[in-house]
């Protein structure tokens, strides 16, 4: 316990000075699990957040951390960070393109208290008004009604900036309001969250990632996050590029549905089965233009639904809009340009599933 009350004042004591590159009170055990914690070798079933724990319900186990609002204890996870010596300390995934959203009305920008504490500007309303709300349309996406389990207050981000210039991505879970949908359980004595992972795929593989964050109130609806509208500062829509703070992420949504349909897929299929919409995502945090923060490109088959097949790799489907097997969804039958829409979901990648 010494060492790690060291580590942490060492932390903080470089977060105030010129050469900011650690800036938050990591949680007992946090460091020793990381520094102990190893990738697999192939990408099979590989754990890119290795300071979580993974369990075979679909649930994970993070890190927990508190911090400060308006004098009010919030608590949050921390799973990707800009610079990589913080990702390497902390066991969470590098995202170099979180430093593009640095100054941007996109970050939250939060200052540090002697002891280690993040003190945030904003926090998150768990129990809004109106509540959660998912009412499937005639062919479940669009949804007939839609409102998001928890909203953002005003300047709240999931991406924070500490006084060194380091964006981290730090979404907040809990609070006096109450926590996010996805949380499972919270052990304060511990300081651990257990949270809800969503199936996806990358590069022709499955993967599973924490959903946070939306900064749209249908998509927050949706995957059951927080609406979080700051998200839709960050550079640059439809840059998928290492200039940009975004990824490229297709949601299908129109595909096939029902459970045991071995090509179910879309954002239909996630209203009326209740399972997750099987997003394909372009990269995955071995790559350099990984981020966790997700240009949605809405995603509308125009083949008869017997051909519209379970899609797991972002190049195919490109391929497919090139070819008018899909094009981008608008809510008309002829759809539009297959591009990012302007709708941003918090996605961190936890791990590739195991074959």
């Amino acid at each position: 316990m010494k060492i790690i009350k060291f580590l942490r004042i060492a932390f903080v004591k470089r977060a105030l000075g010129l050469t900011a590159l650690i800036a938050l009170a990591i949680p007992a055990g946090a460091v020793a699990t990381a520094a102990s914690a190893s990738a697999a070798s192939n990408n099979s079933g590989r754990l890119f957040i290795t300071s979580a724990v993974e369990h075979s319900d679909g649930t994970v186990t993070f890190p927990l951390h508190q911090g400060l609002s308006h004098g009010q204890p919030v608590y949050y996870v921390v799973t990707d960070a800009s610079e990589g010596s913080v990702a390497a300390l902390m066991g969470i995934n590098t995202a170099q393109k979180l430093a593009n959203a640095a100054n941007t009305a996109g970050v939250e920008k939060v200052s540090i208290n002697p002891d280690g504490t993040i003190v945030f500007p904003a926090t998150v309303n768990f129990s809004p008004t109106p509540g959660f709300t998912l009412t499937p349309g005639p062919a479940g996406f669009p949804p007939a009604a839609a409102s998001p389990p928890a909203v953002g207050g005003p300047g709240y981000s999931p991406l924070i900036q500490l006084p060194g210039g380091v964006v981290e991505n730090a979404p907040q879970v809990a609070n006096n309001t109450g926590q996010a949908n996805k949380v499972v359980s919270i052990d304060f004595a511990n300081m651990t969250v257990t949270y809800k992972e969503t199936d996806g795929f990358q590069g022709g593989k499955a993967l599973r990632y924490a959903s946070f964050d939306s900064s749209d109130p249908v998509a927050a609806a949706i995957e059951h996050v927080t609406y979080a509208p700051a998200l839709n500062s960050l550079p640059t829509l439809n840059d998928d590029s290492t200039a940009s703070a975004r990824a490229s992420l297709a949601a299908f949504t129109n595909g096939q549905t029902g459970a045991t349909n071995s090509n179910r897929q879309g954002l239909n299929s996630a209203i009326l089965d209740g399972l997750a919409p099987l997003n394909v995502l372009r990269w995955n945090p071995t790559q350099g233009r990984y981020s966790p923060i997700w240009d949605a490109h809405l995603t509308q088959w125009q083949v008869p639904l017997a051909q519209r097949t379970l899609q797991t790799d972002f190049g195919t489907i490109q391929n497919l809009a090139d070819q008018g097997t899909v094009v981008g969804f608008n809510g008309t039958p002829q759809g539009t340009t297959f591009a990012a829409g302007g709708i941003i979901v918090n996605c961190p990648i936890v791990a590739f599933a195991s074959s």
